[in-house]
């Protein structure tokens, strides 16, 4: 049963936990630059992730994969410097943790030295659980990530709903229950089906946000240029746009366009 909305000044990983044990729901979107973070943070958002998702988003990159560790953090950087309010989460980028638990250790410390993060998030189960505790031993927070996993496109060939299966339903549980007894703050949870979802949200005691994973967790993330509608050729069913962007950005560039060219800009008023 919810309570009444706590106001938080600034959000910490404490506050994740104690708004799912109040019954209120965690806001999260992804973040890239300065402005957008601003505006993001300025409008009451829990949470922002600074996603592996500027692979695509920002650089036009068919997958995550490509983007670098250098990369997350001139991101992270920038989003940092807007904040005042709301929890920065950097992603990990791929080939920073999942083979040597040391390098991941190194690369989770470059993002909260260089970045200012205020923790980090990774991909996987019990496959990463060296790299997961060094990390923690280190102090630094961590998020989990499990069920589809962007960074994984190649082993798996599909960006498909994961855990459908029994087998892969059970293995996601443990890996869930897992990164609970580690220490992690929170889980995502990625296209995976809203029944399992909400039996792990509830198995847990951790906060988990979900992205295609139904209405029974305890928050939701969306990438913001998705949900803005700036990018309009992405259409799965867990996206809902609320504005279209697109469309109100393209009509604004051809005004200036037209403007110009008519010579209508500047006028008298906009000239010194």
């Amino acid at each position: 049963m919810s309570t009444a909305k706590k106001e938080y000044k600034k959000v910490t990983v404490k506050s994740l936990v104690d708004m799912k044990k109040n019954g209120e729901k965690i806001s999260m979107l992804t973040a890239y630059d300065f402005t957008m973070a601003k505006i993001l943070d300025g409008a009451g958002i829990d949470v922002l992730l600074v996603g592996d998702s500027a692979s695509n988003v920002m650089a036009g990159h068919e997958t995550t994969l490509p983007i670098t560790l250098d990369q997350m953090i001139y991101h992270a950087s920038s989003v940092v410097r807007a904040i005042t309010r709301c929890l920065v989460v950097v992603d990990l980028p791929f080939g920073s943790y999942q083979s040597d638990p040391k390098e991941a250790l190194r690369s989770a410390i470059r993002i909260m030295k260089e970045s200012g993060g205020h923790s980090i998030k990774l991909e996987g189960g019990k496959e990463v659980k060296e790299s997961i505790k060094r990390i923690l031993n280190a102090g630094i927070p961590v998020m989990g990530h499990l069920g589809l996993t962007p960074q994984s496109i190649y082993k798996f060939g599909t960006y498909t709903v994961r855990a459908k299966e029994e087998e892969e339903a059970e293995q996601l549980m443990e890996d869930a229950l897992m990164l609970e007894r580690l220490g992690c703050f929170a889980v995502v949870l990625e296209k995976v089906p809203a029944k399992l979802a909400q039996e792990v949200a509830e198995a847990i005691s951790i906060p988990v946000i979900g992205i295609g994973a139904g209405n029974g967790v305890d928050g939701q993330v969306l990438v913001t240029h998705d949900m803005l509608g700036m990018t309009h050729e992405f259409h799965p069913r867990f996206l809902r746009r609320y504005l279209d962007m697109h469309a109100e950005m393209t009509g604004a560039f051809q005004s200036y366009i037209g403007d110009v060219k008519s010579g209508d800009f500047p006028s008298d008023k906009e000239q010194y």
